[in-house]
């Protein structure tokens, strides 16, 4: 018995810590790019019942723990990109364009050779930038809104200090508990609130594409799918790369009309499935990965909720509470960044450019941050050696 309770508990467990520590950004930014309650309640929902199905699918099929999540980055992408675009139609059109792109990347592998070959500083100064605007938004709460916010960080701190798995959706909860205290229960009523899919006609606006759906593109594959590849193979595991990536591209296709924006392989939450703590027997690991799916189904029913609470509530305190959960991926993003010390000056160009939040000609910084990263290394040498000097004792001096 006790076998099998432990593949359940930690795919529920995986399910909920996934949810719970991403779904204000998800609502965040989808309602930054144009959405009303009601299509982000559809978006968060879409979400939810794709990663399911998903993370149900393929694991019984392949008898593997391929675990699924909606894309953070991606979220966090959204919210910065609120200034490009406020037509929700045209950012459907983005995401559909993101998950053909997906596709196509495990039908042609060529294609998913060159976005994994861009540039790691670039790649990782990119995502800094995107998610360093939402990073800074705990301090900003802590100044407006101190009575709301601050509780939520100590929370979060003293967790992350003892039980870090629980640390933000316990800083969710004393989020949620300021804001019935703030604002009452009538959220709780609101028509949104239940949950249901709303269908969007996607609009193919080739300004939002360029701004929204290729930067989406780029951080769901370099952020979320090689992480999620070098996991699987750390515990041992040799997923099939067409399998995964067309699943998720046509899971993101599908949802896109219902307000989902980005579906991949899962990264963090999968090192607790694919792990022993997974179950004890590897080839027994993929129930962990079914149970979450069941749990995702189940979660999704809260979705019009949620999106209630997160309506209800300051602004700033959303971001502020997203921003935590964030933290661990900027740091690793910046010290991907800079973990070269001859191409430091191209990543922070790009992080700097991406961070502007700068919008030219209607494209977003994201692009921006990667075509001035692109100009950098070119310009700067991408394959530049040391030079060596003549000097006393023939030492070796950087060029």
């Amino acid at each position: 018995m006790i076998p099998i309770i432990q593949p359940i508990s930690a795919g529920v467990v995986a399910a909920i810590t996934g949810f719970a520590s991403s779904f204000v950004l998800v609502i965040a930014g989808l309602q930054a790019v144009g959405a009303n309650d009601a299509e982000a309640a559809s978006g968060l929902l879409a979400l939810c019942a794709l990663v399911g199905i998903i993370c149900i699918v393929l694991p019984w099929y392949y008898k593997i723990p391929i675990s699924f999540a909606w894309s953070t980055p991606g979220a966090a992408l959204l919210v910065a990109a609120g200034e490009t675009t406020g037509n929700f139609a045209a950012a459907v059109g983005a995401f559909l364009v993101c998950g053909v792109l997906i596709v196509l990347t495990g039908l042609w592998p060529a294609l998913g050779k060159a976005i994994t070959s861009i540039p790691k500083p670039i790649a990782s100064a990119m995502l800094a930038g995107i998610l360093f605007p939402i990073c800074l938004a705990p301090v900003t709460a802590s100044i407006e809104q101190p009575l709301l916010a601050i509780p939520v960080v100590v929370v979060w701190l003293v967790l992350y200090r003892l039980a870090p798995r629980w640390a933000v959706p316990a800083a969710m909860v004393v989020a949620g508990i300021g804001i019935v205290l703030t604002a009452g229960t009538d959220w709780m009523t609101a028509s949104t609130s239940q949950p249901a899919l709303v269908f969007v006609a996607p609009e193919f606006d080739p300004v939002v594409i360029v701004s929204l759906g290729l930067p989406l593109f780029i951080v769901t594959m370099a952020g979320q799918n090689v992480p999620g590849f070098v996991v699987m193979s750390t515990f041992g595991y040799r997923p099939s790369p067409r399998a995964v990536l067309v699943g998720s591209g046509a899971a993101t296709a599908v949802g896109s009309v219902f307000g989902a924006h980005s579906i991949n392989l899962a990264a963090i939450t999968a090192a607790l499935m694919a792990s022993p703590e997974g179950h004890p027997d590897k080839s027994k690991r993929w129930m962990a990965t079914v149970s979450s799916g069941v749990a995702y189904l189940i979660l999704g029913l809260g979705a019009g909720l949620a999106t209630a609470l997160v309506a209800a509530s300051p602004p700033i305190l959303i971001i502020a509470v997203a921003g935590l959960a964030l933290l661990g991926a900027l740091v690793t993003s910046v010290s991907g960044a800079l973990e070269e010390p001859r191409h430091r000056v191209t990543a922070i160009a790009t992080f700097l450019v991406t961070a502007s939040g700068i919008s030219i000609l209607g494209i977003g910084s994201a692009f921006w941050g990667l075509l001035v990263g692109g100009v950098f290394m070119a310009w700067l040498g991408w394959t530049r050696r040391p030079r060596v000097s003549s000097g006393r004792g023939g030492r070796a001096t950087a060029g």
